[in-house]
């Protein structure tokens, strides 16, 4: 597959992600953990699209912070709110299979984790031209 496909394939794969997210996020039955995890991999998908646009290659890892040295460091333009993006790391796996630290260890904001993966989609579809 060509870098521009596996952009906006992995583009997509984040949108379904997201459309998750704005299915379940009011929803008091759904754990912090299950959001925080599908931000966390929509967020990841669209690092890996940006990466994958720029012809960056990249390990199959999880973690935000890799991916996000992996832009800083092939020179790729990172706006800094990006760059607070690995607090959503431990949801990828940690906290998807062990207990999530109490609310006043580990306060989590739904809402603002939202607009923060829409604020990566906007980044992320302007680095890459349909």
């Amino acid at each position: 597959m060509k870098h521009h496909e596996q952009a906006l394939l992995l583009l997509e794969k984040a949108s379904e992600d997201e459309a998750l997210l704005d299915e379940i996020l009011d929803s008091e039955r759904i754990s912090d953990e299950i959001i925080g995890f599908h931000a966390q991999q929509a967020v990841e998908k669209l690092l890996k699209a940006v990466l994958s646009e720029f012809r960056v290659a990249y390990r199959k890892i999880h973690d935000l912070e890799k991916l996000l040295n992996l832009l800083t460091d092939n020179e790729i333009e990172v706006p800094d709110y990006i760059k607070e993006l690995d607090v959503l790391s431990p949801y990828a796996v940690e906290f998807r299979y062990d207990i999530l630290p109490s609310e006043a260890e580990l306060p989590f904001d739904r809402v603002a984790t939202r607009e923060l993966v829409r604020k990566v989609r906007k980044w992320a579809e302007e680095k890459i031209k349909p």
